[in-house]
């Protein structure tokens, strides 16, 4: 934007430029007319110059200015010494004509020079004459009502020539007022407080408001610095014993108070107990009262269900007796009916044995090798194989193998040793 303007105005003042070259041309044309009749060529020569000049002037000092943001101006008439402000924007400046004087309406920051170090161009001092340095900033802004009186009063250099000797002149008067250990630590706020009331009336008469004062960092002297580092472990060592024997002290009294508290705790655990123990007392010889009757009616009660008992275990034995005796009746009738069932069974198992015999009989004399065959047919586990004659009688085929016909008659040896194998083999 301001750059855009700046060319605008630049093209402005060029046009002017041309354009007053033009005139101061066609004067110096009639002029020079006139010259040639007067004075012929020499005063051409120096109308021409004349124009060129305030060519050159109008290009070099351009007619119009602008104004930033934030700032103000005064453009101030030489001829008639008459006066208008102008805010941001553009502003007509007539080269020798006007003056446009800008002032700045933000606030700004002094910071007085050298006196920030003890060992700097110029310290402070203080009411002992020692120096000190302190980091003082100042923040001041211009009235924007009085910029018209303070173009016309004051100087260019405002901040160098208004503030500055204003704010020195405050500051080592003030601090000169207190000690090194009023400055650095207990009376800092009222320090500052000192400072902007002197400074204020003082800078305000001029369009000056005073917007703050700030104190930073103090720089003390290096042998005052080295004391006051002693004093103030003494003083941390004497505050730290103070606070030892308070808490010390505040121990021992917490104690007492636990102490009695202690006691008072126990005559109330002990009064309670024995109030506990009485409100007991008596509620129990207030339950007696109803336990006593009770008592008796439980016993009472004890009384008749223990003849209710009695009678109920004799009721009981009496079926009990009367069971058994059906019990008894019932068992002698059963082991009654078990011994005809049993000699039925005996008899009928008799019959059945008779009457099997009587037809093995009668199936051994239709067939007498039955026998034979049963016989082998009851030494088959024992006997692999059986070799004998059949007796020449006729009779019992086991005779011959148990040796019955040696007792009668002499057996042959072939039989003999048939007889012989078929022991050993049923050995």
């Amino acid at each position: 934007m301001s750059e855009r303007f700046n060319e605008i105005v630049g093209k402005m003042g060029s046009s002017l430029g041309r354009a007053g070259a033009r005139t101061a041309s066609a004067i110096g044309r009639q002029v020079g007319h006139f010259a040639g009749r007067v004075h012929g060529a020499r005063f051409t020569l120096i109308a021409l110059a004349v124009a060129g000049l305030g060519g050159y002037g109008l290009y070099a000092h351009p007619p119009m200015q602008s104004v930033a943001r934030g700032e103000a101006a005064v453009r101030v008439n030489q001829l008639t010494g008459g006066m208008s402000e102008v805010r941001d924007g553009a502003v007509l400046v007539i080269p020798g004509l006007h003056e446009l004087r800008r002032f700045s309406l933000r606030d700004q920051i002094f910071r007085p020079e050298g006196g920030a170090s003890a060992d700097g161009a110029a310290p402070f001092q203080t009411v002992e004459g020692l120096s000190i340095g302190v980091d003082i900033a100042v923040r001041y802004a211009l009235d924007p009502g009085r910029i018209a009186a303070m173009a016309r009063a004051l100087p260019e250099d405002i901040g160098g020539e208004v503030v500055q000797p204003a704010v020195e002149g405050v500051l080592y008067k003030t601090l000169a007022r207190y000690t090194v250990r009023e400055i650095f630590s207990t009376k800092r706020p009222e320090i500052q407080q000192a400072i902007e009331d002197e400074l204020k009336p003082l800078l305000d008469k001029d369009g000056i408001k005073l917007q703050a004062v700030l104190m930073g960092k103090i720089d003390l002297p290096p042998d005052y610095k080295a004391g006051m580092e002693n004093l103030l472990a003494e003083e941390l060592s004497s505050e730290k014993m103070r606070y030892t024997l308070e808490l010390k002290e505040k121990q021992v009294k917490q104690t007492e108070l636990e102490a009695q508290a202690d006691k008072v705790r126990r005559e109330t655990a002990a009064a309670a107990a024995g109030e506990e123990q009485i409100i007991a007392a008596r509620a129990q010889a207030e339950a007696m009262k109803h336990v006593l009757p009770f008592k008796q009616k439980q016993i009472e009660q004890r009384g008749l269900e223990a003849e209710a008992e009695k009678v109920a275990r004799i009721k009981s034995a009496e079926a009990n007796a009367q069971a058994r005796q059906i019990e008894a009746a019932g068992e002698a009738e059963s082991r009654r009916k078990l011994a005809d069932a049993e000699a039925y069974r005996q008899e009928r198992i008799g019959k059945i044995a008779s009457e099997q015999l009587a037809r093995d009989g009668a199936l051994i004399q239709k067939n007498p090798l039955l026998i034979q065959k049963t016989l082998a047919d009851k030494l088959s586990d024992k006997i692999s194989v059986i070799i004998a004659p059949p007796p020449a009688d006729g009779g019992f085929i086991g005779n011959t193998l148990l040796g019955a016909g040696r007792q009668g008659k002499a057996v042959p040896a072939s039989q003999a040793a048939d007889e012989e194998t078929v022991q050993q083999e049923g050995q």
